[in-house]
C-alpha cells in the first residue's frame, strides 16, 4: 500500500501558512487567480490568520483558517466560496464551499467561523 510521510504533507500546506496574504468571499468557486481577486470576488480579508499544519480530524494534516469578524466587503452579492490566494506572486492557494452562503454588501463587513483546508491521508 501507498504512503506520504506528514512532511509531505505539511511542506504542501506550509504554502499557505506562510505565502497566504488574502482570503476572498466569492459570488462563485474561482480556478484562478483573477477570477479570485477580481472576477468573482465580493469582499476581502487581508491578511488572513493560518496556522502551521497539524493532525487532520480523521486522518491526514490540515490548517486551520482563525475566525474573520472585521472582512471588507467591497460588492453586493451572495457569496458561496472563499479563495485563499498569494498576492505577491498571483497565485491562488485554495477555494472551498463556505458553510452557509451570505448575503452582503458593499461597504459592510463580513465574518466567517474558523475553519480547515485538509489534505487526507491516501486512500
Amino acid at each position: 500500500m501507498a504512503s506520504i510521510g506528514d512532511r509531505v504533507f505539511d511542506n504542501g500546506l506550509t504554502v499557505l501558512d506562510t505565502e497566504a496574504n488574502r482570503l476572498d468571499i466569492c459570488s462563485q468557486e474561482p480556478t484562478t487567480f483573477t477570477g479570485a481577486t477580481v472576477t468573482f470576488t465580493l469582499g476581502n480579508k487581508v491578511p488572513p490568520a493560518i496556522g502551521a499544519p497539524a493532525d487532520g480530524v480523521g486522518g491526514g494534516r490540515q490548517v486551520t483558517v482563525t475566525a474573520i469578524t472585521d472582512g471588507s466587503v467591497t460588492a453586493n452579492g451572495t457569496a458561496t466560496h472563499y479563495a485563499i490566494t498569494d498576492t505577491v506572486n498571483s497565485r491562488l492557494l485554495a477555494t472551498g464551499s463556505l458553510s452557509a452562503p451570505q448575503v452582503v454588501t458593499s461597504g459592510n463587513v463580513f465574518t466567517l467561523t474558523s475553519f480547515t483546508v485538509r489534505l487526507p491521508d491516501p486512500a
